[in-house]
């Protein structure tokens, strides 16, 4: 009978802990869900608008790509300005082509835009093209990727060395500055490759070591091969870095399709589905956010400055934010486009 009644009682307690960690959970699921629904903070600051030549004032955009989550959140935050604002978008995929992106540009300065946000693939190759558009009175917003010219009226971004360099002093803290680091990057991009330097600098002088460099060229699938070679190359690689979101997600895929969730651990820049899943679980230990949203707002703000005669800022910075498996919560409002 005592032991019957023990059992009973045993019962009942997990089964009331059952229950109480399903609440949590729910609860946790519940404020996630909010959190993400309640999206990004809104600008700030909408620049005023005017009459340019009787109408209002039309900007073009000319992203990297329209892959990318990073690349459409900043169209997004760009667009609510100019729909406060009055002023008309079109935006040209640069589809990570610099000439691509330069004939962008040309068109735009032929149909008259007022001007031209731009985030360069090449912030050398770019050059001519800005400078041409200047020239034709367009000016011209750098936004992300810094296009060190005259030409450029203004300037939005993040400093990328930098951001490599709080990842790489991350990933030292969490590994005690031992391990060999594998690194996905994108050697056609002058902000990756920044990024990369950043990063290699700050852990190489701290006693790790950069054992394999593959190149996924900012493409997600060719982000995943490169990653697939990385892995397969060195099963006993302990950590990796992924210098963009193509590449991080791409790093994502790989490490889960050869099961070394439990021996690798990532760091990486720009928040997706993918990183998020790998922050949750653990084995993406940080991942450098920018706040694209803002880089949206601002270099629309701007240009339409320019467009109505003002002068704006000549550089306008945006922080960044290190995403750890603790603090995840509070940037899932990323997710969204």
């Amino acid at each position: 009978m005592k032991r019957t009644v023990a059992a009973l009682v045993a019962l009942g307690l997990a089964a009331s802990a059952t229950v109480g960690c399903d609440t949590q959970a729910r609860r946790e699921i519940e404020a996630e869900k909010k959190a993400q629904q309640a999206g990004p903070p809104g600008p700030k600051r909408v620049a005023q608008s005017c009459e340019v030549q009787g109408r209002a004032p039309r900007i073009g955009i000319v992203p990297i790509n329209l892959q990318a989550l990073f690349f459409n959140q900043i169209n997004s935050g760009a667009k609510m300005v100019a729909a406060k604002a009055g002023a008309q978008v079109q935006i040209v995929n640069g589809n990570d082509d610099s000439t691509t992106q330069a004939n962008a540009i040309d068109d735009l300065v032929a149909n008259r835009y007022d001007a031209i946000i731009v985030d360069a693939v090449d912030t050398e190759g770019i050059k001519p093209a800005v400078r041409r558009a200047d020239a034709a009175g367009v000016p011209v917003v750098a936004v992300d990727a810094t296009v060190d010219d005259p030409a450029v009226s203004t300037q939005v971004g993040t400093a990328n060395a930098k951001g490599g360099q709080e990842l790489g002093e991350h990933l030292v803290k969490e590994s005690g500055g031992k391990g060999d680091i594998g690194i996905v990057g994108a050697l056609n991009s002058t902000i990756q490759l920044e990024r990369q330097k950043g990063f290699t600098d700050t852990v190489t002088a701290r006693g790790m070591k950069i054992k394999t460099v593959v190149d996924g060229r900012n493409i997600q699938e060719n982000a995943q091969t490169a990653a697939e070679n990385l892995l397969t190359g060195d099963p006993d690689l302990p950590y990796a870095y992924a210098t963009g979101e193509p590449a991080l997600v791409g790093l994502a895929a790989a490490v889960n399709s050869q099961q070394r969730t439990g021996n690798v651990k990532v760091v990486g820049w720009d928040l997706s589905q993918q990183a998020v899943d790998g922050l949750r679980a653990g084995w993406i230990i940080g991942v450098v956010q920018q706040n694209t949203f803002e880089f949206g707002y601002e270099a629309m703000n701007a240009a339409i400055d320019l467009a109505c005669g003002r002068t704006p800022a000549k550089d306008v910075p945006v922080p960044t934010q290190i995403v750890t498996p603790d603090n995840v919560r509070d940037y899932l409002y990323y997710l969204e486009k």
